[in-house]
């Protein structure tokens, strides 16, 4: 199992965004759109909104404009900008419709049946209808397996389907503005995987639909793009530039902002010092020590819950976690792990508590999840459930059988941060009486190069496909699409997502519910059905979900809600003062 396969599930499923608020958002009146900053004398002045101005926003190099293909993660931000799908994701993590106005689930799941919106113009000026909705989706449905939606439509049915789209996913045009889409049986998930990009069919097609159209659309090289979104494709300065104006047609209104510049660097370090130097309006911190740019009056500080998540796991093979007693030594580790104060200590505030892998702001997410509070006590009391007594009154438990309790905790050293998170793990369970070894190296930061992290990585990896740990303290980039079977079905024990060895029948058909949910409701009590079965069994402690920020430089204003799947959500309404207009990038 490679470095890729253990931390993501594939950059397909990073496509699948979601959704969440910002912790410093400027004071806004939400009714008449007014922001208020202070001048150089600490008065404040009020701005309103304001036609004009150029926003300057940071890529990394691209080998593409295609938004089929691309899997670079700064463009698939910007391309938001220009493309649209047929939803998107709210606040909450639910679907919203976008060039979508309405949708029903019919069939007990299988069907979708939606009416597009009648007033969407394509940027050249074409009508967008279902035709372009029907062809985008066999475009993908043609395209290789290692295209990045095919990819991201494969991983949304899991475990459960076959790997031949063709078999699974079909659409029926009922009209100019209406369409089914079908599925080859009951899927909780068909709205989140309608979120990809759709592109206009009049571009590809001259005469009839056919292999040679999808090819024209599935290209790399010489790709104008032609969305429905809110800003217009321009020009592409190839390892430079891209440019974008706004779109005057846009359904929403004409944007603010009249002209958007991505500028393309090397990499993400190159883009923060861009954006620290007054070359760019936008950037994301490369650590958790991100309220330094307070004390710099020209940046505003956007906080967001990323889905980077990260958990303890444990060896369900063999070894203490084996037994029939586990559930109450896993118990024990929940109460005594003193999550928060990893939280504020190694990540400085910066993370969102959590007992499942679900996402904290989600619909799904069960409120009642949330029992295992820092509670030492608790933690001793079941322990001692057991009959484990500190017979030599050394501070530590033995078993009932009198034994030494030794428990090996296993992770990647090259991330520090979670090497510190770990050292604190191992503490809070000394305290209450559990003596953990560290089974990972300490390397500093200074000694740190792609030669040791492969190697790191690939003893950890190997540790993990002989079974030969006891816990492992690791993360997950996980989708937007909450299907949990890759880490705790049965049957992905063989493939090496499922490397803690979780076997239950329960969880299985609890996981199998949740996907084939037959509506929304359904799919809500089957969720609340898994997160209760996951903080009583704890297959993983889940520890937190890191955040992370968008950088914004104070000369852009409006309604700045970034979210991890959309850093620049709502962009149509933000703006540049007048007074600002001619300042800072050029």
């Amino acid at each position: 199992m490679k470095r890729k396969n253990l931390l993501v599930l594939l950059l397909a499923l990073i496509l699948l965004f979601s959704s969440t608020g910002c912790n410093n958002k400027m004071e806004t009146n939400n009714k008449e759109n007014i922001f208020k900053v202070e001048n150089e004398k600490g008065k404040e002045k009020v701005h309103e909104p304001e036609y004009g101005g150029k926003l300057i926003l940071p890529l990394t190099t691209l080998n593409t404009l295609n938004p089929l293909l691309s899997e670079n993660l700064f463009y698939y931000h910007f391309s938001k900008l220009i493309f649209e799908g047929l939803f998107d994701f709210d606040d909450n993590l639910d679907v919203i419709p976008v060039l979508a106005n309405s949708y029903t689930i019919e069939d007990s799941g299988k069907t979708i049946h939606i009416k597009l919106k009648e007033n969407v113009i394509w940027h050249d000026g074409e009508k967008f209808t279902a035709e372009d909705v029907a062809f985008t989706i066999n475009t993908i449905k043609y395209a290789n397996e290692d295209t990045a939606y095919k990819r991201m439509l494969n991983n949304s049915i899991g475990i459960y389907n076959p790997k031949n789209i063709n078999r699974i996913i079909n659409v029926e045009i009922l009209g100019p503005y209406e369409l089914n889409i079908a599925f080859d049986r009951s899927f909780s998930h068909g709205l989140e995987t309608l979120t990809f990009p759709i592109i206009p069919k009049h571009e590809f097609v001259s005469d009839r639909e056919n292999k040679k159209s999808y090819v024209g659309a599935l290209s790399k090289d010489d790709y104008t793009p032609i969305g429905t979104g809110p800003y217009k494709y321009i020009s592409y300065e190839k390892f430079k530039t891209i440019e974008l104006n706004s779109f005057p047609e846009y359904r929403n209104g004409k944007p603010y902002i009249d002209t958007i510049i991505g500028k393309v660097l090397e990499n993400e370090e190159l883009i923060l010092t861009a954006f620290e130097t007054g070359q760019l309006h936008l950037a994301i911190p490369l650590d958790v020590d991100w309220e330094k740019y307070d004390q710099n009056n020209r940046i505003k500080i956007y906080e967001f819950i990323s889905q980077d998540y990260e958990f303890l796991g444990f060896n369900f093979a063999k070894g203490i976690f084996a037994g029939e007693n586990s559930r109450n030594i896993r118990r024990a580790f929940a109460y005594g792990i003193d999550r928060q104060k990893i939280i504020q200590n190694i990540y400085l505030g910066h993370g969102t508590q959590v007992e499942t892998p679900i996402y904290p702001n989600s619909w799904l997410t069960w409120e009642d999840s949330n029992i295992y509070g820092y509670n030492p006590k608790k933690a001793r009391e079941e322990l001692e459930k057991l009959g484990w007594k500190d017979v030599d009154g050394d501070g530590l438990y033995e078993d009932e059988n009198g034994g030494k309790v030794i428990i090996r905790l296993l992770t990647n050293p090259d991330n520090l941060l979670r090497t510190k998170t770990a050292d604190m793990i191992i503490g809070d369970l000394n305290k209450i009486g559990i003596k953990v070894e560290k089974d990972y190296p300490e390397i500093l930061a200074e000694n740190l190069n792609e030669e040791i992290i492969e190697a790191q990585w690939e003893e950890v990896n190997g540790k993990l496909s002989k079974k030969d740990f006891d816990m492992v303290l690791l993360g997950w980039h996980l989708p937007t699409i909450p299907d949990l079977s890759f880490a705790f079905h049965s049957s992905q024990i063989k493939t090496g997502t499922n490397f803690i060895s979780y076997n239950n029948e329960n969880m299985d058909e609890i996981l199998f519910e949740a996907f084939s949910a037959e509506n929304r409701d359904a799919k809500l009590k089957s969720y609340k059905k898994l997160q209760s079965h996951i903080v009583g069994e704890l297959p993983y402690i889940s520890l937190f979900f890191k955040n992370n920020a968008l950088l914004v430089d104070k000369m852009v204003m409006g309604d700045i809600d970034p979210s991890f799947f959309n850093y620049y959500r709502n962009i149509e309404k933000w703006y540049i003062p007048k007074e600002f207009q001619h300042d800072g990038v050029e």
